[in-house]
């Protein structure tokens, strides 16, 4: 069977003017638009399309893909808001998604940017979207590992730093001593895992963590070194901001990398600034 708010692979039934008609399986026949047919359509072969509700209240189909799916997480735009039943979202399609009123938390206002959930009504079966996200969160224990890469969507800042929405699944934090720079609700970053507490929390990290992340930019700053003649005028004294644009990391991961290098005796700080040394060159005193 075809889901709702979802895409799916089709087959084709029937061709009339209106455009081809795709079995939906329990759905039944669902009209995929003549201007949504595509110009290279091989008619044996089943059609990618999303299934959703026009203007009409009709279930149809369209090869376009809206900004956000049934079953995830977005920041979408508010177009207008209806005082009868909620505001309308820019989610990429002609038809507006809809946030009710009973779904806001607080109200939202037209050409405000907000963070949602998008689901599937059982009630009406129509696709909505929810600003009260966490009760739109897997409620299943976190699964992930220790520096495990993962995406991000950032819902807001706390006092602590920024609650992020991990892998459409489940509730983080980002803590403002491991950011160089402030974040923007609803932006999407890469982040890694940081560890998951015994209550489920999950604290993140802009940074891979652990000997993984040394590793990794100790390598990035000797290449650093290498192309700029052996010398940067970058140290553990150098502005997080700056560290953020150069090396994409934060100040902390930057001084364990120096300070790793320095160890390895690759490097000798000038102050300011580092050089890359030849082993032999290296003497405690440095």
């Amino acid at each position: 069977m075809a889901n709702i708010g979802r895409r799916n692979l089709l087959s084709v039934v029937r061709e009339t003017t209106a455009g081809l008609y795709l079995d939906g399986g329990e759905l039944g026949e669902l009209l995929l638009p003549g201007r949504y047919i595509p110009r290279d359509l091989v008619p044996s072969e089943p059609l990618d399309v999303f299934v959703y509700r026009d203007s009409e209240d009709r279930l149809v189909c369209t090869t376009e893909t809206p900004l956000v799916m049934v079953g995830e997480f977005a920041c979408l735009n508010v177009v207008s808001v209806n005082r009868a039943i909620g505001a309308f979202l820019d989610w990429g399609l002609p038809k507006d998604l809809l946030l009710p009123f009973r779904e806001q938390d607080p109200q939202v206002r037209a050409g405000q940017a907000v963070v949602v959930a998008v689901y599937l009504d059982e009630k009406t079966n129509r696709i909505v979207a929810s600003a009260r996200l966490r009760k739109h969160l897997s409620r299943e224990m976190p699964n992930y590992r220790d520096g495990q890469p993962v995406n991000l969507l950032v819902t807001g800042p706390t006092p602590m730093g920024y609650n992020a929405i991990v892998e459409d699944a489940h509730l983080g934090l980002l803590y403002h001593n491991n950011l160089a720079t402030p974040l923007a609700t609803g932006q999407r970053i890469n982040g890694f895992v940081r560890t998951i507490r015994e209550n489920g929390k999950i604290d993140l990290s802009l940074d891979a963590s652990g000997y993984r992340r040394v590793g990794l930019l100790t390598e990035q700053i000797v290449q650093a070194l290498e192309a700029a003649d052996g010398r940067l005028d970058f140290d553990d004294d150098s502005p997080p901001e700056v560290v953020r644009e150069a090396f994409g990391v934060s100040k902390t991961a930057f001084k364990q990398a120096l300070g790793t290098l320095y160890k390895q005796r690759r490097i000798r700080f000038l102050r300011p600034g580092i050089q890359l040394l030849d082993n032999s060159s290296w003497s405690p005193g440095d």
